[in-house]
């Protein structure tokens, strides 16, 4: 996966979050299937960033981006304990 493919998922997640925020919005999804999708969509779009984020860190510092991996949702979202 290339820098590319991974602003191509981030915009498809984004996008996602738009259509499923409309279609609460709309009143089309129940509020807590809503909150659970939004919260499964915010730890994709944070492991997406994360792994443009560690690419673009080794492009930076002359080591292959290729040598990155996707991080698990616990791990990305444990940054901030």
């Amino acid at each position: 996966m290339n820098d590319q493919d991974i602003l191509a998922r981030i915009k498809q997640l984004v996008d996602d979050e738009h259509a499923l925020r409309a279609k609460a919005t709309a009143g089309k999804i129940d509020p807590v299937a809503e909150r659970q999708q939004l919260a499964q969509l915010e730890v994709m779009l944070d492991q997406a960033w994360d792994l443009l984020r560690q690419r673009r860190a080794r492009s930076g510092s002359a080591e292959s981006p290729d040598d990155t991996a996707l991080r698990s949702p616990r791990e990305v979202e444990g940054y901030l304990q």
